[in-house]
């Protein structure tokens, strides 16, 4: 750490060359699983002092389902789920007849799963150059375009690397330098799984060193003569789910002729005959308590389905808020990780954006940013017209999101 931070306050002999074109840059900074309520039950040093900095939400809603990959490309698209097409960690698509799934690297960096426009994208289509250290769909060519600085996923990747090449991009020469640039951090998701959100221990050791790296980045960030916009969001909350609600989906699905792909907090079942839709859907419901299988074209979760359709299946499994669904190997690696871990209780999302538990955090500080601004909590899909709004970029006009929503925040 010290090392880092006198590297940052080294790097003045660089600055008046950086200074002399002043265009906004914007570093969007996922901190994955990251709840709501996680400041203020911690009080991490830190960030509690952007956040005065700042204007900070009461909570980020997420779009159905609270998972990573559709969350982080809504933020990413200002599009929801159902719009852009990623509308699950786990999908199948009938006309590729593949599945979608977030540790399959050959469909993640296949760019013709992804819809939209992600910023880093709208960025370079208008000359503009974008990085990242890590986000959802930077690693595939997007309408044939990727970031001109990017990294293949690796988790291994410790924070304050990413942090220290944030520095080396910001350093380049104004024609090379990046105005767009995300950053992921998966700290708190991976503790949040582990233990669930209301582990007060765990969940305060691992804020307090994430804490500490975020305070380099911010206290690097500001050796730099450029007008910087942090923007620190999450794609979803987190909620206990102790291991009895653990819900074996194998025995519900059991004798049915359709194709059932499932991702915790809702399976999908794409039916072989559609006659069956009505004796499958109370078939399935008898068979266990604290579910619902809900008809697809009731637009009960995804409420349009006029694009992909194909990809949600035909009815819906959803568990109650902290019951989820497994299979057999599923809760054997449970059952592993509750002895190794010593913890019956885990952390789970993707539940209905409706529950409170599901939100997650939205702080912003930077030159066109309101200071001392607390805002009411609001969906996810209007980050992306602000951060157009800062950069100078066009807003896309099919886009879910609307700049209306968080303009107030900004400075006249």
């Amino acid at each position: 750490m010290r090392f880092l931070l006198g590297w940052i306050l080294g790097l003045g002999i660089s600055l008046s060359a950086i200074a002399q074109e002043k265009e906004p840059v914007v570093i969007l900074i996922s901190l994955d699983g990251f709840r709501y309520d996680y400041v203020e039950r911690f009080q991490p040093e830190n960030l509690s002092r952007f956040i005065q900095s700042g204007t900070a939400a009461e909570g980020l809603i997420p779009s159905f389902p609270s998972k990573t990959f559709p969350n982080h490309y809504t933020i990413a698209t200002g599009l929801k789920p159902e719009h852009h097409g990623v509308v699950d960690n786990t999908f199948y698509n009938p006309e590729k007849d593949q599945v979608y799934s977030i540790g399959n690297r050959e469909v993640v960096t296949d760019g013709s799963w992804y819809g939209g426009t992600p910023l880093w994208v709208l960025a370079e289509q208008n000359g503009m150059k974008a990085a990242s250290y890590f986000f959802v769909g930077s690693e595939a060519a997007i309408q044939g375009v990727r970031p001109s600085y990017y990294y293949d996923y690796d988790g291994n990747v410790p924070n304050l690397t990413r942090i220290s090449k944030v520095f080396e991009w910001l350093q380049l020469p104004a024609d090379e330098r990046p105005q767009m640039i995300t950053l992921y951090f998966s700290d708190m998701d991976n503790v949040g799984h582990g233990f669930g959100p209301n582990n007060d221990e765990k969940l305060k050791e691992r804020l307090t060193r994430l804490d500490r790296e975020l305070g380099a980045l911010f206290e690097g960030l500001k050796s730099f003569d450029l007008p910087i916009h942090v923007i620190l969001v999450s794609d979803h909350g987190m909620v206990d789910v102790p291991r009895s609600q653990l819900i074996n989906l194998e025995p519900l699905i059991d004798g049915l002729d359709a194709r059932v792909v499932n991702s915790g907090a809702l399976a999908h079942i794409h039916l072989k005959d559609q006659e069956k839709k009505e004796e499958y859907q109370n078939l399935i419901e008898s068979r266990a308590e604290h579910i619902h299988v809900i008809d697809i074209d009731d637009r009960e979760y995804y409420t349009d389905l006029s694009l992909h359709r194909d990809l949600m299946g035909d009815l819906l499994i959803i568990p109650d808020l902290g019951y989820y669904l497994t299979d057999s190997r599923g809760l054997f690696r449970y059952q592993n990780r509750a002895a190794s871990m010593k913890t019956e209780v885990f952390g789970e999302h993707g539940f209905s954006p409706d529950y409170q538990e599901m939100q997650g955090i939205f702080y912003a500080a930077g030159p066109r940013i309101q200071s001392g601004k607390t805002i009411e909590p609001f969906s996810n899909v209007h980050i992306y017209p602000l951060i157009c709004e800062i950069l100078g970029l066009p807003i896309p006009k099919d886009i879910d999101g609307k700049l209306e929503v968080l303009k107030p925040i900004l400075k006249d």
